[in-house]
């Protein structure tokens, strides 16, 4: 039977928080961020998740998150790296499945459904991410500020993640990528487009998706969770 594996990624600093802590570990309606999405991934058709976490967290990770919250599919928690496309080869690297989904921890609020979507579509295409369509209309700027282009709004797409693949595929896209210029990559779909020139289909995630960045996105995730209530 064929694995899926989650890669969570709670590595971050979370300076934009300006909080004492990193933001994965804030609370959030009485728990810490970073459990809320665990929680989604533990009740998903997800066989197994493998947590990478800022160098000396991991005892408090596997404490205070993984074993008070019953997270029981996380089977190992790994040191991150200096950049986020070091963190995500560090969980590939320990991971064992046929399909991995790359999920930012910070996006909180992703769901049972946006998972099983994108474990679909993994399957499906081979590579996918979860992402909207934007709402605002989009301004490409020049280096001095001045409107360059104006990209129609019906194909121009907010990404979120999980970001899902064939694990063969990532795997060896990411092993590739040690041997490149890695300037300007920001997430998985780049690394595969980038290094083994395989296309990406978007599907979708949900408005509610949001990246817990700012202390203004906890006051919007304390709504979210609140409507879930109802």
């Amino acid at each position: 039977m064929e694995r899926i594996g989650a890669v969570v990624l709670a590595a971050g600093s979370g300076k934009r928080m300006g909080a004492d802590i990193p933001k994965q570990y804030l609370a959030l309606c009485g728990k810490p961020v970073m459990v809320y999405c665990l929680e989604a991934f533990e009740k998903s058709r997800v066989d197994e998740i493998v947590l990478v976490v800022a160098p000396g967290d991991r005892a408090y990770c596997r404490k205070e998150i993984v074993e008070k919250y019953h997270i029981t599919k996380v089977s190992a928690i790994v040191d991150g790296g200096a950049e986020r496309y070091d963190s995500v080869y560090e969980g590939l690297k320990v991971i064992h499945c046929d399909y991995v989904l790359i999920h930012d921890c910070a996006r909180a609020f992703v769901t049972e459904d946006i998972i099983e979507r994108s474990i679909r579509g993994a399957k499906g295409y081979g590579a996918c991410v979860v992402g909207m369509p934007v709402k605002d209309t989009i301004k490409i700027a020049d280096e001095s500020g001045w409107v360059e282009a104006t990209p129609r709004r019906d194909l121009v797409w907010s990404v979120q993640t999980p970001q899902s693949f064939s694990y063969p595929l990532v795997y060896e896209a990411y092993t590739r990528l040690q041997a490149c210029d890695k300037t300007g990559v920001t997430d998985d779909a780049m690394v595969v487009e980038k290094t083994m020139q395989a296309r990406v289909k978007l599907i979708e995630g949900s408005y509610e998706n949001i990246k817990v960045t700012t202390p203004e996105d906890l006051l919007m995730g304390e709504r979210i969770l609140q409507s879930r209530k109802k």
